[in-house]
């Protein structure tokens, strides 16, 4: 039933590849046709029947036609087949730097009876796949081996797509695993092997390539309306094959699956298990651990040893599976590669650039931290780099410092956000905001969140009343100033790192995806507070900046990690009541009259 099965799904796929290449033969017929009636029309009159003064203009205007639609139709398919289709970012693998990894994928291949791909990449996501790269912008497509090169009368078989593996599948699960992961994605060069689908398959990324290039930006008019034309057509010729297209790839999908059936079919259940709980992990490393020091210009360097040591965690913590320990045991797959702690580098970078914007190589604002410099090198400078912000915003508001003199104290924030205000809520914040508190010229905070700011930042009376600060006056105007502050200092509150080369400025490579949606006002005054709180703890009550696998940053007190801080930092912004943070400072020694170390 198996083989009936695969044959089945090949069969939809072949068919939907032959009604593509119909749209593509009835696109060349179109462009044809003014051709057709200008010989017919040439042909008439040497042999003397189609004559007279009509039949001359017809032949005329019907030859201009068919020249420019000729040419018309040649520029089309130039730039159809020469368009350099988007190219995933990946990191490739030779095969003299994973000997074991390329043995065991063809030998899956031969179990499977289908061509193996021809190279091997990894991408920092939790996904597989196959990525034909035969007009890559990247370099030429692999040579073909001797066995694949047509002879007289034979068509050429096409180069066998790459795998491309995700990276946190190597790390976190076993040999095994990933063997029965990666047969369904392998059993599809199978169908890809075939003239037809390969074809089908070139021509929709042709039209898609061709999309991309008639819609780039700044070129001059003239160019500007044959680059509309351009697009109008592919566009055309993209709405004709986009069902056939899509069921083609179904097709392949069912005949990939069914094959795959067969190899390792009870690991594989198992295997996807792992799967799930690898991007669970991965998501949750990429946003608590990694993106606090992207934002910093650090990029950790072993990503993907993190995401072990996170999901590591997650199960030590939630029991996930009985067996747990007797499966580490296991080999892992990144044993598969001859320098594991090289390719998580260099994946570890492009998950940066991907994610966040920043640049392709270190420099002075964008440098590796490892995991044991983390807490020390990311935590800690984070909390003092936000605390100085939050006294630069205090003090541009006029506050008046606190009654220790010595330096920046966390009880200058704590009588400032329970201080009451007699003043109304809506017209306190515009005072404490006013003009002479920043220099001639500049706006204000409020200023600067009434028109949209650097940055678009909402308005400071919106966020009180979206976010439902009841202690508006304070805490409203605060964080306002706050996100003018980071607008000056060009900081975005989440996404591409501040002036850094962005990934459509590079040849092929997708833009920056950002990991988190921006912080609200409320957020931002959160983390500030928190930040100051923690610096406290560290200069005045021993505590210790600390890496939480799973939660990111995290403040260590004895030696345990401080769990219940949030919610009393929330009570102090949103009702004004510091109550419930000072008797939490107070039970963990932390003083908060004591001037802290800032940046």
């Amino acid at each position: 039933m198996t083989g009936i099965g695969v044959e089945a799904g090949a069969q939809a796929a072949r068919s939907r590849a032959l009604a593509v290449l119909r749209v593509r033969g009835r696109a060349l017929a179109v462009a044809l046709l003014p051709a057709g009636a200008a010989v017919i029309l040439l042909t008439g009159a040497s042999t003397g029947r189609l004559l007279g003064p009509g039949w001359d203009a017809a032949r005329w205007i019907v030859g201009v036609l068919a020249v420019l639609v000729l040419l018309a139709a040649a520029a089309v398919g130039v730039v159809v087949a020469r368009a350099r289709p988007a190219m995933s970012p990946t990191v490739p693998i030779a095969e003299d730097s994973a000997p074991d990894l390329y043995r065991m994928v063809r030998d899956l291949a031969d179990r499977l009876d289908v061509p193996a791909p021809s190279a091997i990449a990894l991408t920092p996501d939790c996904d597989s796949w196959l990525e034909d790269r035969a007009h890559s912008a990247h370099g030429p497509p692999p040579r073909p081996a001797p066995d694949e090169i047509a002879g007289p009368g034979r068509r050429r078989a096409p180069v066998a797509p790459v795998l491309v593996i995700g990276s946190p599948f190597l790390w976190w699960m076993r040999v095994g695993e990933l063997r029965a992961v990666l047969a369904p994605v392998i059993a599809g060069t199978g169908p890809s092997a075939h003239p037809d689908i390969a074809a089908a398959r070139r021509f929709v990324r042709g039209l898609d390539a061709a999309v991309a290039v008639a819609s780039t930006p700044g070129r001059c008019p003239p160019v500007r309306g044959l680059c509309a034309a351009l697009g109008w057509v592919a566009r055309l010729l993209l709405r004709g094959c986009r069902e056939h297209a899509t069921q083609m790839e179904r097709g392949v999908a069912a005949a990939a699956a069914e094959r795959a059936q067969a190899v390792d079919y009870g690991l594989r259940i198992v295997a996807q298990e792992q799967v799930g709980l690898a991007y669970a992990g991965w998501d949750r490393l990429l946003t608590r651990v990694a993106l606090p020091a992207w934002r910093m210009g650090r990029w950790p360097s072993r990503l993907d040893a993190g995401v072990v040591a996170a999901l590591t965690e997650l199960s030590r913590r939630d029991r996930l599976a009985e067996g747990f320990t007797s499966r580490l045991g296991e080999r892992p797959a990144c044993d598969l590669l001859e320098e594991p702690g090289t390719v998580d580098e260099a994946t570890s970078l492009l998950a940066a650039r991907l994610f966040h914007g920043g640049p392709a190589e270190t420099g002075p604002g964008w440098a590796p931290v490892d995991w044991q410099a983390y807490p020390e090198e990311v935590v800690d400078r984070t909390w003092r780099t936000d605390a100085a912000r939050l006294h630069r915003v205090l003090d541009s508001l006029g506050v008046r410092p606190s009654h220790t003199p010595a330096g920046p104290t966390l009880a200058r924030v704590l009588d400032h956000l329970a201080e009451e205000d007699p003043r109304p809520a809506r017209h306190a914040a515009a005072d404490d905001a006013g003009a002479e508190q920043f220099p001639q010229g500049s706006p204000t905070p409020e200023d600067e969140t009434r028109t949209g700011g650097a940055n678009g930042f909402p308005d400071a009376e919106d966020e009180a009343e979206g976010e439902d600060f009841p202690q508006a006056t304070r805490s409203a105007a605060l964080a306002a100033g706050l996100s003018a502050e980071l607008a000056r200092e060009g900081t975005p509150l989440s996404g591409q790192a501040p002036d850094s080369p962005r990934w459509d400025d590079c040849d092929g490579i997708l833009p920056p995806f950002p990991l988190q949606p921006q912080r609200t006002a409320r957020e931002l005054l959160a983390d500030h507070v928190t930040a100051l709180v923690c610096c406290a703890a560290v200069d005045t009550a021993g505590a210790a900046p600390a890496l939480d696998w799973l939660d990111g940053p995290s403040l260590l007190l004895g030696g345990e990690r401080a769990a219940d801080l949030a919610p009393r930092v929330r009570s102090l912004i949103e009702e004004g009541d510091p109550g419930p943070l000072r008797d939490w400072l107070a039970a963990s020694g932390i003083r908060p009259e004591k001037p802290v170390r800032l940046v």
